[in-house]
């Protein structure tokens, strides 16, 4: 099965494949700077089925090709641009955090529902236990089709998620476990009922209360954290972020609506937001970048999983190390140095 996408961003063609391990059907779609190494795979697959189908040893071929394909994909990736970087964090293949969940944790038990309104499916949560240590994950899920996207709202929060993040968070605190949050949203809901019901509120609660949260707490962006709605998981003691992902106060396309009246200035407005993990990391808002796949995250989610679950558990054991006196004045030192400021 073959197909474009037409949406602006991903127009390569597509392949449809039935995916076994993930049990779907699956569209591999590509990014325009990525046409190259399509067409360079698409020449390796040829060669296979040819070789398949008439018996033809094509060893060579596929080796030159295949060592090709890798120096591409290695020149491609340490060069994206910003508004590149962007397209790569949005990528509909990349794994999200219950892809995550399942590769990287044990014993997982979901818990649901924020005890005063609904149960937000645009977050997840519950226990589970990495490399044998019981901790309690919290993260921002999009859906991989529209009747899913609808049900989980496309990863954007209504208040009661955030307020169900919190209350996970306080139970994680009363048993003295730690808090692992995954980031990965276009922003918190900004619809009539979300507003009706506290977005602000919700998310300046959780801002304050995980400030003093007396248990480690440590996130990672997956994909894009934009605005609020990732600061509202995202107020930890070490930020982590995979070598794809984004991190913003605003969406480029939302920033260039605002300073120059149109989207289309969307490359300037990403030049300018310093949104990819190595800006962020230079400035210190990340504290740890994770390497990805050659290829991106959407490309391995195994070998995502592994760098991500090594990190993660690191982390932890360092952050163990300290008093509850300690992890919350340097968590409150950490925030109170991001930025600069000059004073009239």
């Amino acid at each position: 099965m073959r197909k474009s996408v037409e949406n602006g961003e991903f127009t390569a063609p597509s392949i449809g494949f039935w995916d076994h391990d993930r049990r779907t059907l699956a569209i591999a779609v590509h990014l325009e700077f990525e046409r190259d190494i399509v067409e360079i795979q698409a020449q390796i697959d040829k060669l296979l089925d040819l070789a398949d189908r008439r018996g033809i040893d094509v060893s060579d071929e596929v080796t030159v090709l295949r060592g090709k394909l890798q120096e591409l994909k290695a020149k491609t990736f340490a060069n994206l641009t910003p508004m590149e970087q962007v397209q790569v964090a949005r990528h509909p293949q990349r794994p999200y955090t219950l892809d995550y969940v399942a590769r990287m944790f044990t014993d997982w038990v979901e818990l649901h529902g924020d005890r005063s309104y609904r149960d937000d499916e645009a977050i997840v949560g519950g226990w589970a236990r990495l490399e044998g240590r019981s901790v309690m994950i919290i993260g921002q899920q999009k859906g991989r089709n529209m009747k899913e996207n609808l049900r989980r709202n496309f990863g954007m929060p209504h208040p009661e998620g955030y307020r169900k993040a919190l209350r996970l968070m306080q139970q994680a605190e009363k048993f003295g476990r730690p808090v692992i949050s995954f980031i990965d949203t276009p922003g918190a809901y900004p619809g009539l009922g979300s507003e009706e019901r506290g977005i602000g509120e919700a998310i300046a609660f959780n801002l304050r209360e995980m400030s003093r949260l007396k248990v480690p707490i440590v996130s990672a962006v997956l994909g894009e954290g934009m605005s609020g709605g990732a600061l509202g998981i995202g107020v930890t003691d070490r930020i982590l972020m995979l070598e794809h992902s984004i991190y913003s106060v605003i969406s480029p396309e939302g920033c260039a609506a605002i300073l120059w009246r149109s989207a289309e200035h969307k490359e300037k407005a990403a030049n300018a937001l310093k949104l990819t993990a190595d800006d962020l990391h230079e400035i210190g808002v990340c504290d740890e970048i994770v390497s990805e796949p050659q290829g991106g995250a959407h490309e391995d989610w195994d070998g995502a999983a592994d760098s991500l679950r090594e990190a993660l558990d690191r982390t932890l054991v360092e952050l163990g190390k300290f008093s509850v006196k300690k992890l919350l004045a340097q968590r409150w030192a950490k925030y109170e140095a991001i930025g600069a400021w000059r004073e009239g």
